[in-house]
């Protein structure tokens, strides 16, 4: 399905339930399998968690006479924590697939991480990518090192296993950490549920917990990728424009609150309500010539914030990048093909965007979205500028089904074509 979106105005005071955070979802929907005795609230209703829930709920045959298929088409969280969960899943034998673009996504180093540890895993068709078959056993080892600067995912993978190891884990990254916020959400929802843990240096300790964990609910904090669109159709809108979403923490999780920081260059602020509610607010004009960030934190913002400062008619330089490469598609190559049908001026290198100072020249283009939901939602917010088409606009469910629609509700005028 491809929609037009029509140059609009956005209503001067909207609000907007968001649902939970996909990040966090993922990875309490792994502990839950773990420890049956978690209840959740407020889970995220994207296409990734709907699928991490579908696999999660398979139940094997008895004796079965062939490996179940476990197919999370594009959802690469799902790939990374289930790798993991699985390897764990004593006489369960398994073969996960997904789509054409995940087999070209790499899975070799988390892996031999999880071979270091014990599992017996294999490759199906290409060494290092999807499909692989995996055979569940008890993993008895606890020590492995991987290294620092690769997804976070990854490393999350094994910290979420790591409670229900034999003798927990003891995880040694080598080079400088990337992607700490995830790292750190981890380790906090495993703090949550009653696991010991410890970060220090390069060093991460998981205890094992052969026991049960009390009854306990646990909320999942909305999405703050999700709210990123709303900062930039902020930014973008008029002065005196409110965008009311729900529910958000001041301590958040998510390395993606920096959003709040930063967008206060761009003109908005940020209110944090006692009912975890926020609102962003257009106060004023931005500044800025030009943008400098290191989003190596916060990457998948990225391609918000870029086109945000095209919007705006700013330059931007963004710098800690490197993951974009492996994601759905190549997110900086994306960039520079979409921005520049509209006019911008626009340079990627294998970790950094630079944008000159360059405004809206080409009116009604057609965007690609290259199976990636961040593409659809990011360059959504130019409607306030130029009429935009968005092709296979439905790409939006993979982290955020009620897009199109929570836009019509604060006054996007959308078409289905």
């Amino acid at each position: 399905m491809n929609i037009k979106l029509h140059q609009s105005q956005t209503n001067q005071k909207s609000e907007i339930k968001v649902t939970g955070s996909k990040s966090e979802t993922n990875r309490l929907l792994l502990l839950q399998a773990l420890f049956s005795d978690i209840s959740l609230e407020n889970t995220s209703n994207s296409d990734d968690s709907e699928v991490m829930m579908k696999a999660l709920a398979q139940n094997p045959e008895p004796k079965p006479q062939y490996p179940e298929i476990i197919d999370i088409h594009h959802a690469g969280t799902a790939m990374r924590f289930l790798t993991a969960y699985f390897a764990t899943q004593e006489n369960r034998e398994v073969i996960i697939t997904g789509s054409p673009r995940m087999k070209e996504r790499p899975i070799k180093i988390l892996v031999e991480a999880l071979q270091q540890l014990g599992a017996e895993i294999s490759y199906e068709e290409n060494q290092g990518f999807p499909p692989i078959k995996i055979t569940g056993k008890k993993l008895s080892k606890s020590k492995v090192s991987l290294p620092a600067d690769i997804s976070s995912q990854y490393i999350s993978a094994l910290l979420l296993i790591a409670p229900k190891l034999e003798n927990g884990l003891e995880l040694t990254l080598e080079g400088k950490i990337t992607s700490i916020p995830y790292i750190k959400m981890t380790l906090a929802l495993l703090n949550e549920i009653g696991v010991e843990t410890s970060f220090e240096g390069n060093k991460i300790t998981v205890t094992s917990s052969a026991v049960e964990m009390p009854k306990q609910l646990v909320t999942v904090e909305s999405d703050w990728s999700s709210a990123s669109y709303f900062y930039s159709i902020v930014a973008l809108s008029e002065i005196g424009t409110e965008i009311k979403l729900s529910s958000y923490k001041q301590n958040s999780l998510q390395g993606d609150s920096v959003l709040a920081e930063i967008y206060k260059d761009f003109g908005v602020g940020t209110i944090f309500n006692e009912d975890d509610s926020i609102i962003l607010s257009k106060s004023g004009n931005t500044n800025l010539q030009s943008a400098i960030l290191d989003l190596n934190q916060a990457p998948d913002i990225a391609q918000t914030i870029a086109v945000t400062c095209f919007g705006l008619g700013i330059g931007c330089h963004l710098t800690g990048l490197h993951t974009l490469k492996i994601k759905e598609t190549d997110r900086l190559e994306a960039l520079k093909t979409e921005l520049e049908k509209l006019g911008a001026d626009i340079t990627v290198s294998n970790d950094s965007l630079t944008l000159e100072i360059s405004s809206v020249t080409e009116r009604d283009i057609a965007i690609d979205t290259y199976n990636d939901h961040r593409m659809a939602m990011a360059f959504a917010p130019l409607a306030l500028i130029t009429d935009l088409v968005i092709n296979d606009a439905e790409v939006v469910s993979k982290s955020f089904p009620d897009f199109w629609k929570d836009l019509k509700q604060i006054g996007f005028k959308v078409e289905n074509l």
